[in-house]
């Protein structure tokens, strides 16, 4: 299986809780697509004779493309690459760019899947985050894309918002719920540096909720969300009838998948690679033929940090007899031990010969990774 991530750096407005690129000039984003273009016939052998079974266009606010523009990046994917007849193609979108006529120009296209940045239903916290939409624009978008026969949509929520309760987070939780959708990603209010929520933390006008409030949030998320049919198949995202998003599974599970645009990431197995950030330095490079990556050379101890990595955080868990051959081949001792006091604290358990987390371990499935790494 393998994959294509199409990075749009844009987005209207400057997040209180994320840091994108906000530029949205109509002669830039032109010029950003047309590169786009560019890189994808110049990376056109990355991925060998390997078919496509997603297309992912994420990062900022890909709902700023115009279908002509979505279009001209699609066919010129099917140009340069093969991709199966039902691949799920999937587009980030804010709740009022998801216009019917928008939304039916993405059906035609042959968009089949949308993950939708509604964040929450509450109009507090809404305007806390700075966004751009209502609650009612958030139900009725989704109404409209399932009317049209989009009906693979999965929505983000974040808790951890100060001055919420949980009566607040099973209020955005019923909500999304009642709309029928099949997938929910949840996320804890992360600050990053770089944001106005960052600025306010350094000055002290913000602080992050304390760890134990957060995990409160989390395992109430997880378990309410269990009782409304949706399973946890990672720590952050859940999906009901098993729909889960096939594009971010193959990452966790280290398969193939090729990044276009500023920042986009590639991986094929060999090495590692992820382009420069800035839009300008992007396309020029872009113009010259060139791909302004860095390229990180995989050794066999980093490949398995990976796998540990971003297995560990899925219900499938890792492999103890991958991980102990690994092991065994790099002349590492075995994990043996500390894979028996993860069971003995109910941090973990063995299932089918693999390693899972308990819900109390996927509170801490990160710290738990960095404790297995081979450094």
């Amino acid at each position: 299986m393998a994959g294509i991530y199409i990075h749009i750096p844009f987005c209207k407005q400057a997040c209180h809780y994320c840091d994108f690129h906000f530029s949205t000039n109509t002669a830039s984003k032109s010029d950003l697509v047309n590169s786009i273009c560019r890189e994808i016939a110049l990376q056109k052998d990355y991925l060998g004779d390997k078919i496509l079974k997603t297309i992912y266009f994420g990062g900022g606010t890909p709902s700023l493309l115009t279908p002509d523009e979505l279009e001209k990046i699609l066919n010129t994917i099917q140009q340069y690459f093969s991709v199966e007849n039902e691949a799920e193609i999937t587009l980030e979108a804010n709740p009022e760019d998801l216009n019917p006529t928008y939304l039916s120009d993405l059906k035609t296209l042959g968009i089949n899947r949308l993950s939708i940045g509604i964040q929450s239903f509450g109009e507090d916290n809404l305007r806390f985050l700075n966004r751009n939409h209502s609650s009612a624009q958030a139900l009725t978008c989704i109404s409209k894309a399932q009317d049209i026969g989009i009906d693979n949509i999965s929505i983000d929520l974040i808790y951890g918002i100060p001055g919420n309760e949980l009566k607040d987070l099973a209020f955005d939780i019923e909500k999304a719920v009642d709309t029928k959708i099949n997938h929910i990603s949840a996320y804890s209010l992360s600050i990053e540096p770089k944001t106005v929520f960052g600025q306010q933390k350094k000055k002290g006008v913000f602080k992050e909720l304390p760890e134990s409030i957060q995990s409160q949030k989390f395992s109430f998320t997880r378990n309410l969300l269990a009782e409304k049919g949706f399973e946890a198949y990672e720590t952050s995202n859940f999906a009901k009838n098993q729909q889960y998003s096939k594009h971010n599974t193959s990452y966790w599970n280290q398969e193939s998948y090729l990044g276009i645009g500023p920042s986009a990431h590639s991986f094929n197995q060999v090495s590692r690679q992820w382009n420069v950030a800035k839009n300008g330095v992007y396309t020029k490079a872009i113009n010259e033929g060139s791909i302004p990556a860095e390229i990180e050379i995989l050794t066999e101890a980093n490949k398995i940090n990976e796998y540990i990595m971003t297995r560990l955080r899925t219900k499938w868990g890792i492999e103890c007899s991958k991980i102990e051959q690994a092991f065994s081949q790099l002349k590492v001792q075995a994990p043996d031990d500390l894979f028996k006091i993860w069971q003995n604290k109910e941090w973990a358990h063995v299932s089918s010969g693999h390693l899972i987390l308990t819900e109390t371990g996927a509170l801490m499935a990160d710290k738990l990774a960095a404790d297995l790494f081979i450094v």
